[in-house]
C-alpha cells in the first residue's frame, strides 16, 4: 500500500533527516508507523532505568518528482536535515551523483533540494545521488555519505505509435467473414505500471464496412461475406487504424496508421471465347504443323488462374487439324496435322472448347467451359507431282547389258487438270551417267555396264515435273542395289614368302595358303586347292586341301640342295564353288635355305647375294646428302657471280670489232622515222646540240637501266678506232658520230643498246653473208661491190639499194 504524507519529517539511521513535501512510503501506512513507535516506547519502560533507550531510525531512500514540470521556478523536491546541524551555520550539505550541480542543486546551508530543469521520464526514469554533511571550518565529514534515489512520477504525455507508418496486407477474394488479414501493433512510451497511461485500445476509423479490428490485439479481419469481397469488382482497399491510450477513455492520446489491403485472385471466373464462330482459309499446300489461324478467349482472373488450354471436341476435321495453346498470349493456335487435298475435300467444321488449366473445386460448375465453332475452307493451289512412294528400292544384276531395264517410278499431278508428267534424273546424283530414265513412263535403264565389286549401291534422285509447267516439280530418292554374280576367280590371299630347309623330310608342311574372292555368294565362299595339272607329275611339292578354304603345301622328298637348285615355283589351282565356276592359278615361290636343327632359316641364296660386300643404306644416304650440299654450293657460287659487275666488253684497244645486231623484224630504211633518225648522221652539228639534252629513247625499245656514266662530249681519239682505208673526206661527220657513240658504250658497259650499232668483244662465224665489218678491210668503202646484197632476198633489198647507189651522204 502506498501512502502520501505531506510535510513528513523523518530521522535517518545516521542522524540525517529527509523531508519531502511529497514522499511515498512503499508498504507502510501511518497506523503501522505509529504502532511501531509505541512498541518502542513500551519496551524501553519495561527494561527499567538501568537500560538506555535507543531511538530506532527509519531509512527512506527515495524521492519522487513529477515529470514535465512547467513552472518558472526551480521545482522543489525535498529537504535534507542532519542531527549535527545546530542551526549555528557550522555545517555544510554536499550533494554528488547523477545530475548533481546541473540537474539537481542542494542548498548547502539549509539542505533544500531542487530540480533546475524540466525532466522527462521517458528519457530517464530515475537518478541516483549521494549526500553528506561536512564542517565548514575543518572540511571534515560529520556523517558518512548517504545514497538516495529520485524517481520521476509519470504523466500521460506520449501518444501511441505504431511499429510501421504503413502496413500492407492481403486476403483472398471471396473469403469468409472474420478471415484474418494482418495484425498491427502500437506502443506507448508512458509508464505501464502507473495508471492507464500506456493501456491502448484499437479502433478502425476508415475501412467500414469491409474490415474490422480487434480492440485489444489489433488483428484486422474481413467484415463482409464472400459475395461482397470480389477482386474483379474492387481489388485494393485502404484502412485507417487508430490506437488510443487511457484505455480509450476521454482525454487519452491517439496514434494512427494506414493499412493497404489487396484482394488476391482465386479462380472463380471461367474463360470465354471472344467469338462464337471463327472462319479461316488455308491453301491445300500447307504442310504438317503449318498454322491455320488463332482463336482467343478472355478470363477475368489473372496469373496462373487465367491460364487455359484449347481442345477440338468434335467435327469432320478432328483428324486433319489440331489446336495448341500459346503460353505467352494464351491464344489457341489451329494447325494442320494431315495433308490437305482440295480435290478431295474443300471445307471442314470443328467444335473447339476452352477451359482453365488450374481449376478451383470450390468454384467448379457447369459454366466453367466455353465452346465455339471453327469453319476452315481449303483453297486450291497448283501442286507439284506426287510420287506413289516416299522412296524406291530397285535391284539389277551386275552382268546386265546396256539398255537393260532396272525398274520404274510413278508420279501423278494431284490437281484436277491432271497435267502430264515428265521424268528426269538429277545428274548431280549420277555424275558417271550410269542410268537414264524414260521421260514419259519413268522407266529406269542402264547407260553403261556396272560392276558390283566397284559399287554395290547406286543412289540417285528422280525429278518429276509437270509437262505444261516445269516449275512444278518434286523429287524422290531411288536406291539401286547391284546383285552379285560369280564373275571373279579366287586368288591367293597374299604374296607368300615360302622356304624349304635342305634337310626337310617328305610330307613336311612348309606353308599354309588361303584365297580371297571379291564376289559375295549368298551361301558363303568355298574354295578348292590343287596342283596345276601340267606340273603335278614332276613337282617336288604337293598341295593338300584342308576343307576350310585353306590348303597346306607339303614336300614330296626328303632333302633339297641349295647348290643344285635354290628356288622352286609351285603352281596352285584355286577354284570356287559358285555358278558359273571360276578358277585361277597362283604361283608360289619356294626358296631352298640352310636351316638350324630346329628348322629356323639361316641362309638362302637370295640373302647371300644381297649380303655381298657393298655400301650400306646409311652410307648411300650420306653420299646423297653430300651431293645435294655440293649442288647447293655450285648454285650459290653461280648466283654470286651474276651479282658481280660485268667487265667491259672491250678489254684492249687492239681488240676492237663491231657487229651488226640481228633483229627479227625488218627495218623500214630511210622511211622508218620512228626507229632511227638519219638526220643525225647527215647534220652532226645539230646532233651535238641534241646530245646535251637527255637521251631520247627509241619508241620500239623499253630501256631497263639508266646510264651509269654521263655521255662524254668529246671526240674519240683517233687511236680508239681503226679508220677504214680509203674513206672519203665527206664521211668524217659520220665517223665522228659513230666514234662518240662507241665511246659512250665503252664507258658504260651495262647500258642497253638503244641504237642498231653495238660493240662486241667477239664476232660470230659461219654466217652465209660472211662478215659485214669494214674493220681490217684493205679496200675502201668505194671499192666494195654491194650488188650481191640483192641476191639475199627481199629482206636485204633496201640495204642493197642504199649501198648500191652512187649518191653520197651530203
Amino acid at each position: 500500500m502506498r501512502t502520501f504524507l505531506p510535510a513528513l519529517l523523518l530521522l535517518g539511521a545516521a542522524g540525517l533527516w529527509f523531508c519531502s513535501g511529497a514522499l511515498f512510503l512503499d508498504g507502510w501506512s501511518v497506523e503501522q508507523m505509529r504502532a511501531e513507535s509505541g512498541r518502542e516506547e513500551a519496551g524501553s519502560g519495561a527494561k527499567g532505568a538501568g537500560l538506555r533507550r535507543v531511538r530506532r531510525g527509519w531509512m527512506w531512500n527515495q524521492f519522487f518528482l513529477q515529470e514535465e514540470y512547467t513552472g518558472s521556478d526551480y521545482q522543489y523536491i525535498g529537504k535534507l536535515q542532519s542531527d549535527q546541524d545546530r542551526g549555528d551555520d557550522a555545517v555544510k550539505y554536499v550533494l554528488s551523483g547523477e545530475g548533481a550541480g546541473t540537474i539537481f542543486v542542494l542548498d548547502e546551508n539549509n539542505g533544500d533540494l531542487h530540480a533546475t530543469r524540466r525532466l522527462d521520464r521517458e528519457e530517464k526514469s530515475f537518478y541516483v545521488l549521494r549526500a553528506t554533511v561536512v564542517n565548514k571550518r575543518t572540511g571534515l565529514k560529520l556523517e558518512p555519505e548517504t545514497e538516495f534515489v529520485i524517481k520521476l512520477h509519470d504523466i500521460n504525455d506520449n501518444e501511441p505509435t505504431f511499429s510501421k507508418e504503413m502496413y500492407t496486407g492481403s486476403v483472398p477474394e471471396r473469403a469468409e467473414i472474420g478471415t484474418s488479414v494482418i495484425q498491427v501493433t502500437a506502443t506507448d512510451a508512458d509508464d505501464s505500471m502507473y495508471g492507464n497511461s500506456a493501456k491502448l485500445v484499437y479502433s478502425i476509423s476508415q475501412g467500414h464496412p469491409y474490415f474490422s479490428v480487434d480492440p485489444n490485439t489489433g488483428v484486422i479481419r474481413t467484415a463482409l461475406g464472400p459475395g461482397d469481397m470480389d477482386r474483379e469488382q474492387r481489388e485494393h482497399y485502404q484502412v485507417v487504424i487508430e490506437a488510443k491510450d487511457m484505455a480509450g477513455q476521454r482525454g487519452g492520446l491517439t496514434g494512427s496508421t494506414i493499412v493497404n489491403i489487396t484482394l488476391t485472385d482465386v479462380n472463380d471466373n471461367p474463360p470465354r471465347f471472344t467469338q462464337s464462330i471463327y472462319q479461316f482459309r488455308v491453301p491445300e499446300s500447307f504442310k504438317y504443323g503449318s498454322p491455320v489461324g488463332r482463336v482467343r478467349a478472355t478470363d477475368r482472373d489473372i496469373g496462373q488462374n487465367a491460364e487455359m488450354f484449347f481442345t477440338i471436341v468434335s467435327g469432320d476435321g478432328m483428324e486433319v487439324f489440331q489446336i495448341s495453346t500459346d503460353k505467352q498470349t494464351q491464344e489457341g493456335i489451329i494447325m494442320v496435322s494431315k495433308p490437305l487435298d482440295y480435290e478431295r475435300k474443300q471445307s471442314y467444321t470443328v467444335e473447339i472448347q476452352v477451359q482453365n488449366t488450374h481449376v478451383d473445386q470450390r468454384f467448379l460448375s457447369t459454366g466453367s467451359k466455353d465452346m465455339a465453332t471453327v469453319r476452315i475452307s481449303v483453297e486450291d493451289v497448283d501442286e507439284p507431282p506426287q510420287f506413289d512412294k516416299a522412296w524406291y528400292t530397285l535391284e539389277v544384276k551386275e552382268d546386265a547389258v546396256v539398255g537393260a531395264a532396272v525398274g520404274a517410278v510413278s508420279a501423278v499431278d494431284p490437281d484436277g487438270a491432271r497435267s502430264p508428267i515428265k521424268y528426269a534424273i538429277d545428274r548431280r546424283t549420277d555424275l558417271d551417267r550410269v542410268f537414264n530414265i524414260h521421260p514419259g513412263n519413268g522407266s529406269i535403264f542402264l547407260l553403261r555396264l556396272i560392276d558390283r565389286e566397284e559399287n554395290a549401291w547406286h543412289n540417285i534422285s528422280v525429278i518429276a515435273s509437270e509437262f505444261n509447267n516445269p516449275r512444278q516439280s518434286s523429287s524422290v530418292s531411288v536406291y539401286i542395289r547391284v546383285l552379285d554374280i560369280n564373275d571373279n576367280a579366287p586368288v591367293l590371299a597374299t604374296t607368300y614368302e615360302t622356304y624349304v630347309c635342305e634337310k626337310s623330310k617328305a610330307a613336311q608342311r612348309i606353308q599354309t595358303i588361303s584365297a580371297v574372292d571379291p564376289d559375295e555368294p549368298s551361301s558363303g565362299h568355298r574354295f578348292f586347292f590343287s596342283l596345276a595339272p601340267e606340273g603335278a607329275h614332276r613337282s617336288n611339292f604337293t598341295v593338300r586341301d584342308n576343307g576350310d578354304n585353306t590348303a597346306a603345301v607339303l614336300t614330296r622328298r626328303n632333302s633339297y640342295s641349295r647348290l643344285q637348285q635354290s628356288m622352286y615355283l609351285v603352281s596352285v589351282v584355286i577354284t570356287d564353288a559358285d555358278y558359273p565356276m571360276q578358277s585361277s592359278t597362283g604361283t608360289l615361290t619356294v626358296r631352298v635355305c640352310t636351316c638350324d636343327r630346329h628348322g629356323n632359316m639361316e641362309l638362302c641364296n637370295a640373302e647371300a647375294r644381297s649380303s655381298s660386300p657393298g655400301l650400306s643404306t646409311g652410307a648411300l644416304i650420306a653420299i646423297l646428302l653430300c651431293a645435294v650440299i655440293l649442288l647447293m654450293i655450285v648454285f650459290l657460287f653461280a648466283a654470286l657471280k651474276r651479282q658481280k659487275k660485268k667487265e667491259p666488253l672491250i678489254i684492249s684497244k687492239e681488240d676492237v670489232r663491231d657487229n651488226v645486231v640481228s633483229y627479227n623484224d625488218e627495218g623500214g630504211g630511210e622511211e622508218d622515222t620512228q626507229a632511227f633518225d638519219m638526220g643525225a648522221l647527215r647534220h652532226p652539228d645539230s646532233a651535238a646540240i641534241v646530245l646535251e639534252e637527255p637521251a631520247k629513247q627509241r619508241r620500239d625499245i623499253m630501256p631497263t637501266d639508266t646510264l651509269l656514266y654521263p655521255p662524254l662530249r668529246r671526240h674519240a681519239p683517233s687511236a680508239m678506232l681503226l679508220k677504214p682505208l680509203g674513206l672519203r673526206d665527206n664521211n668524217g661527220d659520220v665517223r665522228d658520230f659513230i666514234n662518240q657513240r662507241v665511246l659512250e658504250h665503252d664507258c658504260n658497259p651495262t647500258a642497253p643498246p638503244y641504237d642498231s650499232l653495238a660493240t662486241y668483244a667477239y664476232e660470230g662465224t659461219g654466217s652465209v653473208a660472211e662478215s659485214l665489218s669494214s674493220l681490217g678491210s684493205a679496200s675502201s668503202e668505194s671499192d666494195q661491190d654491194y650488188q650481191y646484197l640483192s641476191e639475199w632476198g627481199p629482206r636485204f633489198r633496201k640495204l642493197a639499194d642504199l649501198y648500191g647507189a652512187e649518191d653520197d651522204f651530203c
